[in-house]
């Protein structure tokens, strides 16, 4: 137990990743934890098609290479490692680690939690038969495998932020009902889950800020759960308030943000410029976790391929039209799902033959994978002489892949094994919250006094408001928010469910929630179906959802004149 600040650094945001951060970061100045997230929905149905092909494998093979240029560094900083790149198969990314070690004469103590794989009692939880099955586990793992002195922590599927929180926990001392505490904490890691997103990447306002290279983020922890974010000095990218605000704002749903550790009251959040590259972020509250945890559920879905054609000059519309009838018409068997999308990016009287082309995308999907391999693909390019003119294709013909289907479960928390494997090679079980509470929405903040009638003018959203989308899997996130009173008091009216249903047809006929900050300015959205069964099975051009707030705004509104002006209301 410490009462001095826990100063955790992050060095990856998602497998694929930055391959030389965890250097980086080592030799970039002091920590005392280094964190690194690897998984995501998809990647755990990459990992379970990896675990198909070899029973040893399932876990981050990367993190693994990273460790063997990092791990004599990270010993002899005495900084320690928390990851969650066991994926499908912690003890057995534990087991090469305690290899790597012995190879590198590197002593180091290694420990892993398990319990999160619950693929051989799918049937009895009533989860049918997925090819990955993984319950989001907490903290309290990762906390006892370091109060027993590991310095490396490996873990399966456990929430991104469990990997602050259980480092914090463990030096703090914090026990279980510490809400506050943990709260604060929780929002930490969730403000660097995402790498770089967290200084500067992926971020509205990128012109306002050197972005090249953005640096990775640390978190400064209290023992309140407050805390600093920043970044190495010398490193690039910024933090501000807007860069931590957009990755807090990011792929969340309303005021409360649960965990199976604690639920997190993100309206009670402030955030608070410090200094240069220091945000503060203070005033979390805590409450009970809900008596559930979530399930991430992957299920093999079939076989998909996809054609692209190009389509140049005069008659856009009729040449889509020409060349759809032809290879349908080609099918012996029409595959289960066929979509269609001509996206019109063709200039009238173009300066260059690029301006001039649209494209035309076919997708289709089919449990037989005969069905939409060749016999799809083909049928394309046998077009090739006699259909519209100026035909050509983006891709030579190939077979289809497999694609899987992601569902979120739910499944009382004292159904999930939780097993903390320490360093000594005991295994300690963990046990669920003693206090739960049911998740409820909260009460509907009070809004400000609506914008005067005035002047407007039709400008681009994005003039004064910022955004961050993402994905879970088949619903969509939009986050948003702006850097004034007035403009929140404008943006908190302006922007209904009604409006962004106009502003993004493709949203207009699904549900939609809107969840309003007033404390943050801003507002989050959750558009439910957007992105169908995930980003594996997604047709959208933009399966995960990323650019859908930078298309939001660059959608015209009216807004007043006195915003674009910097001026308040008379």
């Amino acid at each position: 137990m410490s009462t001095s600040p826990l100063r955790v650094g992050n060095a990856s945001g998602f497998y694929g990743d930055r391959f030389s951060a965890f250097r980086e970061m080592l030799e970039g100045g002091p920590l005392d934890v280094l964190t690194g997230d690897y998984l995501a929905e998809l990647t755990m149905l990459i990992l379970g098609r990896d675990r198909m092909k070899d029973p040893d494998g399932g876990f981050a093979k990367t993190f693994l290479r990273q460790m063997e240029q990092c791990l004599g560094l990270a010993a002899e900083k005495r900084v320690k490692i928390v990851t969650n790149a066991g994926g499908l198969n912690p003890a057995g990314l534990a087991a090469a680690l305690r290899a790597l070690a012995g190879r590198l004469g590197v002593k180091v103590q290694i420990a892993h939690v398990e319990g999160d794989d619950l693929l051989g009692r799918t049937e009895a939880l009533g989860l049918g038969t997925p090819i990955t099955a993984n319950a989001y586990l907490g903290a309290w793992g990762i906390a006892a495998c370091l109060r027993a002195g590991a310095d490396i922590v490996v873990t399966g599927r456990v929430t991104d932020a469990s990997l602050v929180v259980g480092p914090a926990a463990a030096h703090f001392g914090w026990k279980p009902e510490d809400w506050d505490a943990l709260a604060g904490a929780l929002v930490a890691g969730h403000v660097l889950e995402c790498g770089a997103q967290a200084t500067g990447g992926n971020f509205s306002f990128f012109t306002e800020l050197d972005v090249r290279r953005p640096g990775f983020p640390i978190a400064e922890i209290d023992a309140s759960g407050a805390c600093v974010i920043t970044k190495h000095e010398g490193t690039g990218g910024s933090v501000t308030v807007d860069t931590v605000l957009a990755q807090m704002l990011y792929e969340i749903t309303g005021a409360r943000y649960a965990g199976p550790d604690v639920t997190a009251r993100f309206d009670t959040v402030a955030l608070s410029q410090e200094g240069r590259d220091r945000v503060r972020i203070s005033g979390a509250r805590g409450e009970p976790p809900p008596p559930t945890v979530k399930v991430c559920l992957n299920h093999l879905g079939g076989h998909r391929n996809e054609m692209t054609f190009v389509l140049v000059g005069l008659d856009i519309e009729q040449k889509a039209q020409l060349v759809r009838e032809q290879l349908e018409a080609s099918w012996g068997k029409r595959p289960r799902e066929v979509h269609w999308t001509l996206v019109r990016t063709d200039r009238e009287d173009a300066p260059t033959e690029e301006q001039a082309a649209a494209f035309l995308r076919v997708v289709v999907k089919d449990p037989d994978a005969k069905v939409v391999g060749r016999a799809f693909s083909g049928a394309a390019i046998e077009l090739a002489l006699g259909s519209y003119p100026g035909f050509t294709l983006t891709t030579p013909p190939g077979d289809g892949a497999p694609y899987g289907v992601y569902t979120p479960a739910y499944i009382d928390a004292g159904q999930a094994e939780h097993i903390a494997v320490l360093p000594s090679g005991e295994r300690s079980r963990i046990p669920p919250s003693k206090e739960t509470r049911v998740l409820a929405p909260v009460e509907p903040p009070a809004l400000p006094a609506p914008w005067p009638p005035g002047p407007s003018r039709r400008v681009p959203l994005g003039r004064i408001a910022a955004a961050r989308s993402g994905d879970k899997g088949g619903t969509a996130n939009i986050g948003l928010w702006v850097r004034t009173d007035e403009a929140w008091r404008w943006l908190a009216h302006a922007l209904t469910v009604e409006a962004l249903r106009e502003l993004l047809p493709e949203a207009k006929a699904l549900p939609i929630e809107r969840h309003v900050f007033p404390q943050l300015r801003g507002l989050n959205f959750v558009i439910e179906g957007l992105l169908g069964e995930g980003v594996s099975s997604s047709t959208r051009f933009d399966p995960q959802g990323k650019a859908l707030g930078e298309w939001l705004r660059s959608r015209h509104v009216e807004v007043p004149e006195a915003l674009l002006q910097g001026t308040a209301p008379g």
